[in-house]
């Protein structure tokens, strides 16, 4: 269970975003930041529990800089106002699908899991799975438990059809994804909820069959 101050850092944090009062608060970062990890911890500990791949996970190989990379953006604000955690084989630079923990209590926060923007050589792999066992990954994203959970696989996709495979593909609306998301938004305030751990465990439990296809798929 997360701790009030650590939500109130981050919305402090969105209205000072620069340098001089980040440096004045550097022991509420730290503060907010060992709080963050000890809830990864504990995500990383439930997940362990039906998928073997994130046993001996730390927080610190999962949790992303709060430093945002200013080089190529118009917004030059020095931070980022959210926690962030991705929880795959091997860490945050993984190229498996996995679980991630969003929290931002000034915008909104969510759960997620699957792939964002596979290499190209992930990409085509994957493509080319859904095209050989349509059946199995339509059992997966168009299941009444996914849709109840997630809606729809979220991505943002090509304009037209990728190459090799014609627009008029029946199943042109998923091979022209280019990221495979389960997607699920959450109120800030629940996660300061002893019952958060369980909903985050169940939502990334019913995450788990679209990693499974996707880590075949580029195995």
């Amino acid at each position: 269970m997360l701790q009030e101050a650590t939500l109130q850092f981050l919305r402090d944090l969105s209205e000072n975003n620069h340098k001089e009062w980040f440096h004045d608060n550097k022991k509420a970062y730290q503060a907010a930041k060992n709080d963050f990890y000890e809830l990864v911890a504990k995500t990383i500990e439930n997940i362990s529990q039906f998928d073997q791949n994130i046993v001996g996970l730390v927080p610190k190989k999962c949790v992303f800089r709060i430093n945002r990379d200013i080089r190529f953006s118009k917004n030059k604000s020095p931070y980022k106002t959210n926690f962030g955690a991705a929880m795959a084989r091997g860490g945050r630079k993984s190229p498996y699908g996995g679980y991630y923990l969003h929290l931002e209590p000034t915008a909104e926060s969510f759960l997620a899991g699957g792939m964002y923007r596979p290499e190209s050589k992930h990409l085509k792999m994957i493509r080319q799975e859904i095209d050989y066992n349509t059946s199995s990954f339509l059992e997966i994203v168009e299941s009444e438990n996914f849709k109840k959970h997630f809606g729809e696989i979220t991505g943002d996709r090509v304009k037209t059809s990728p190459k090799g495979y014609s627009r008029d593909h029946e199943h042109i609306y998923y091979i022209r994804l280019k990221s495979f998301l389960a997607y699920k938004p959450y109120e800030s305030g629940k996660i300061l909820e002893k019952s958060f751990s369980k909903f985050a465990q169940e939502t990334f439990e019913n995450i788990k069959p679209l990693n499974n296809f996707l880590n075949v798929a580029i195995s």
